[in-house]
């Protein structure tokens, strides 16, 4: 794992001129605390670099909650209007590459704070939405000409469709079940229905808060979002509704395939049971009348013919076959 920088990824974009990488901490303490930001900033903290989250705690003015909830990986998805900025954590979800766990997953926050002209994101380690938009920014810096809410919004965008990836391959997973119950018939299927049953639902778990969020930064007034930039979220609250339907999808499918196979168990058990009930009746006969001649007594019929052997053993398999008849007639086999 690379090390994280002492120094924060900073892009300064102002009208008429050239787009700024290598702010200096003390420069941008200047810029931050001038109160008034000409063009917009976007800072991004890795907090695995203790000397980047110092720079968050002692140069900005946010509240001190937001930041606690920042910099605590374990914080659940939120929006929070504080006074001077738009707090919002948003959960983003990919499947666990080291691991030897096919539906292995793992979850990451990234945290915004939004205000005037001014952007700062907090995530532990590499990023991949943070470092797609980095490189587009100082690419394209027209785009952080727009805002700081349109940068937000296309690190979010990135972040929810990491989601996508994730259904597809769980798409992938339901076929492959089904297959294996409805033409194969695999006996070891159960644990991995359970296994890709419980990835959906820590995808649902996540989605739902999620909901709420981009429901919120689309319809609520609130003046660091100019209502204009809200119909950008609009978007990704789509995306998130998409998602959460397929999501749905994916548990009905489970749970026909959870009842397809238990069915498929029932009816094999029956078989079973059918083929031992013919067993089972077609042995009485023999159990009964070779009980019965086989008793201590001195005077049994046919024990001196010749031929008795043969008639007690048509005797004994006509019985079976009777018995059989009798039962498939009232529909028992």
């Amino acid at each position: 794992m690379v090390a994280a920088s002492s120094v924060p990824r900073i892009v300064y974009a102002v009208p008429g001129a050239a787009v700024r990488t290598d702010l200096h901490p003390i420069e941008l303490r200047d810029i931050v605390a001038g109160g008034t930001i000409a063009g917009t900033l976007w800072v991004d903290i890795d907090t695995d670099s203790r000397h980047q989250v110092a720079l968050l705690e002692k140069i900005f003015d946010f509240h001190p909650l937001a930041v606690e909830d920042a910099l605590n990986p374990q914080s659940r998805v939120k929006l929070d209007e504080y006074r001077n900025s738009l707090f919002v954590i948003v959960r983003g979800l990919r499947f666990c590459e080291g691991t030897e766990d096919p539906y292995d997953v793992e979850t990451y926050n990234l945290c915004f704070f939004i205000a005037r002209n001014l952007l700062v994101t907090v995530h532990a380690g590499p990023s991949v939405p943070v470092d797609a938009v980095y490189a587009r920014m100082v690419a394209n810096p027209d785009q952080l000409e727009r805002g700081s809410e349109r940068v937000a919004h296309a690190l979010m965008d990135i972040t929810v469709d990491e989601y996508f990836p994730v259904l597809d391959k769980i798409d992938e997973f339901v076929d492959g079940l089904e297959e294996r119950v409805y033409q194969r018939f695999d006996n070891e299927v159960m644990r991995d229905v359970f296994a890709v049953k419980r990835l959906v639902l820590a995808m649902r778990r996540h989605l739902m808060p999620q909901r709420e969020v981009f429901n919120a930064l689309t319809n609520r007034p609130t003046p660091f979002l100019p209502p204009e930039s809200q119909v950008w979220f609009r978007d990704i609250y789509d995306h998130v509704l998409r998602i959460n339907d397929s999501v749905d999808t994916y548990r009905e499918l489970l749970a026909n395939v959870m009842d397809s196979y238990l069915s498929q168990v029932s009816n094999r058990l029956g078989q079973v049971t059918k083929g031992l009930s013919v067993i089972a009746t077609l042995s009485v006969p023999f159990v009964v009348v070779s009980g019965m001649w086989g008793m201590n007594f001195e005077e049994i019929p046919l024990s001196h013919s010749p031929h008795g052997f043969w008639l007690m053993l048509g005797v004994q398999l006509g019985l079976g076959a009777f018995l059989v008849w009798v039962l498939r007639k009232w529909a028992f086999l």
